[in-house]
């Protein structure tokens, strides 16, 4: 309390209290689509209840058939169902906490081809083109809304969340964008609001007044023809009047080409917006989006921007978030790093979500960690992510722990990945793993090149070989020549790049280099000049909230080249590849595709591009990058495994994937739970 008296202070609703002011945001794990992973979701749950959660928010639940997410997806319109979750709310409530079930009517975001919407139109992230709802079914879905929150109520839930932000079925109402309609559900700001209002009033009757109602309010959509802010203004007050409890923040619909949770988005970037919202309603207001440490989130309900501070994937890094800042102790915190690899990209591609930094999030009941039967002496070479997961688990399953690395500090590629632009948050895991290699006594020793002898005679019951990669170098006449580098000469900057360069290479590490380097002048990027360079403008001033882009243009000019044909970054992150790929055009990146390496020499690089007769170039550029991709690094593994000494291969030594850390830090920690 006395190092965060705001966060942690608790929250009087007036017919129940809320024991601090952290809420832990509705994030969709695909646990919720499936009757039979409720008790996951009970353990899911429960975990984040005892680590200090003041209200935690599920993940979307359709009022109907029509409203599903997918098809066969989470729903709650049954007694059958209600009383099965009756498993998760007894898990949060034996806890200490509480928990609040959001309804979300998908409209033309449903991947499925009876997918409805204000009007008939075709969201672009998915393939179905929905059915405008007639008269009477927007009536009937209304009364859906309130069956649901009445089925929720039997659950055993505090409350339920509405979500109408996002750019979902409510959202889609509200906004001229894909509300098209003349009668009394469109055709002006207040028949376009009129259906978000209903379903808050109609829930509210339903409910009685002693149930949490948080309806999730878009502060800004970031989309063309989107509410303005006296209509958002409007709405939060009506939606208020309709018996609302809280108002969460929204930002943004799923089709804005602004980014507003990826790593590269500032912390608390829209916090401004709640602030100015929250001067126009009486009842408590959460801040959303890119929140992700104690301190800035305490220093926004000091200023009085906020009453809750909503937090998702936070609570998918580090369960005990709450617990660990009311100790005083946030360097223990495991810090959510926005980089969606494990949560929203699996949730997009049909997969059960986890986290990057934490791979029991969603699989608690599957990858446990118990204290080992029969502690053993274990040595860990290399102090990559992969590495230092694996060391820090096995030492708190108490395992005899020593931890090998060359370099000076620990991090391994995560030290490169750090220097990128936008990736600054990287550093937090390291410092968490720092911190947790402190805490469960791991030996670490840093600068030294361990051989295998070493490791023979030490006489380890196993060897966790975590040595990571060697980048490769591809069989391009010249590549020997002054002019190339590697990636992680540029990156570490032990290489002046010059104002011209080529990049080989368009995976992870292309697109990481690029960003570096088009970024060079004002490698960390300010809220203002990233509002500018997106397009974020007030939405007291623009419809929406968007502007036109001001990017400052690149003092360099550089090339990104694959030899492949598909599109560059294809194979990026589903849910942030189109955010670098977006960046690196707007400052005039060059990339080409079906690239034919010809040779390096003083000139420059020589390529063809497309068939083997096709044109030749040469690009005159004073340094050309490699990264064209890694070899596993696995010196050591022939002499251990000859002596006999049980070796395991984890992370890039195992398989060099474009550095792929999710798999590293779960494989690490999978291993380590096991022996």
């Amino acid at each position: 309390m006395a190092t965060y008296p705001h966060l942690l202070a608790p929250l009087d609703l007036g017919f129940t209290t809320l024991r601090n002011r952290v809420l832990m945001g509705s994030m969709h794990t695909g646990l919720e689509d499936r009757l039979r992973h409720v008790d996951a979701l009970a353990e899911y749950f429960a975990e984040r209840a005892h680590g200090g959660v003041g209200l935690a928010i599920t993940g979307g639940y359709a009022p109907n058939r029509r409203g599903w997410l997918l098809p066969f997806g989470s729903e709650m319109s049954s007694g059958n169902v209600a009383r099965r979750h009756r498993t998760i709310t007894g898990a949060v409530h034996d806890a200490g906490g509480k928990i609040a079930l959001q309804l979300l009517h998908a409209g033309r975001y449903g991947y499925h081809p009876f997918s409805v919407s204000a009007s008939a139109t075709k969201a672009p992230i998915t393939p179905f083109r929905a059915r405008e709802l007639s008269g009477k079914a927007v009536e009937r879905t209304i009364g859906d809304f309130a069956a649901s929150a009445v089925l929720a109520r039997e659950a055993g839930y505090d409350g339920v969340e509405i979500m109408g932000s996002e750019g979902y079925l409510i959202n889609q109402f509200l906004a001229p964008r894909t509300n098209r309609r003349t009668d009394e559900w469109g055709g002006s700001p207040e028949g376009r609001r009129r259906f978000a209002v209903e379903v808050v009033d109609r829930v509210r009757e339903a409910v009685g007044p002693d149930f949490i109602i948080v309806y999730r309010i878009s502060v800004i959509d970031l989309v063309d023809q989107g509410q303005t802010w006296d209509e958002t203004v409007a709405l939060a007050q009506e939606v208020e009047g309709a018996g609302a409890t809280i108002l969460n923040s929204g930002i943004g619909w799923h089709e804005a080409r602004v980014p507003t949770i990826v790593t590269s988005v500032p912390r608390a970037a829209f916090v401004e917006t709640t602030a100015a919202l929250r001067e126009h309603i009486g009842i408590p207001i959460a801040a959303s989006n890119r929140i992700n440490m104690p301190d800035d989130a305490e220093a926004i309900l000091a200023s009085g921007q906020a009453d809750l501070i909503s937090m998702a994937r936070p609570f998918l890094a580090d369960p005990a978030w709450v617990n660990k800042a009311a100790e005083g102790r946030p360097e223990a915190i495991n810090t959510c790093i926005a980089c969606n690899q494990a949560c929203l990209d699996h949730t997009f591609r049909n997969k059960r979500a986890t986290c990057l930094v934490n791979p029991r999030a969603a699989h608690e009941l599957e990858l446990t960690i118990e204290p080992a039967g029969a502690p053993q002496r274990i040595a860990v070479v290399g102090a990559g992510p992969a590495g230092l997961a694996c060391a820090t688990t096995l030492a708190q399953r108490g395992h005899v722990v020593d931890l090998f690395d060359a370099a000076d500090e620990i991090g391994g590629q995560f030290n490169l990945a750090r220097r990128i632009p936008g990736k600054e948050e990287f550093s937090e895991t390291l410092r968490y793993f720092g911190v947790e290699l402190e805490r469960t006594g791991v030996a670490v020793h840093l600068g030294q090149t361990v051989d295998a002898a070493r490791l023979i005679e030490a006489a380890y019951d196993h060897v966790m070989l975590a040595t990571g990669v060697v980048p490769r170098t591809p069989a391009i006449p010249g590549i020997d020549h002054p002019k190339v580098k590697t990636y992680a000469e540029v990156i570490e900057g032990a290489a002046d790049p010059g104002a011209a360069v080529a990049i080989i290479g368009a995976g992870g590490i292309g697109f990481d280099v690029a960003e570096l380097l088009v970024h060079d002048e004002s490698p960390t990027m300010d809220l203002a000049t990233w509002r500018r360079e997106w397009g974020v403008g007030d939405p007291a001033e623009h419809r929406g909230g968007v502007v036109a882009p001001e990017v400052v243009p690149s003092r360099r000019h550089v090339y990104l080249l694959q030899r492949k044909t598909s599109r560059i970054g294809a194979d990026l992150g589903k849910t942030s590849g189109w955010v670098h790929r977006a960046a690196i055009v707007a400052k005039g990146v060059e990339t080409m595709t079906g690239v034919t390496y010809e040779r390096i020499d003083d000139d420059g690089l020589h390529v063809r591009l497309g068939e083997r007769d096709g044109e030749a170039r040469v690009l005159d550029v004073d340094t050309i990058v490699v990264c064209a991709g890694q070899e596993p690094r696995r010196d050591l593994q022939d002499a251990l495994t000859t002596a006999g000494v049980t070796t395991h291969l984890i992370g890039g030594a195992d398989v060099a994937a474009e550095l792929d850390a999710k798999r590293a830090i779960r494989q690490g920690t999978e291993v380590a739970a096991r022996l």
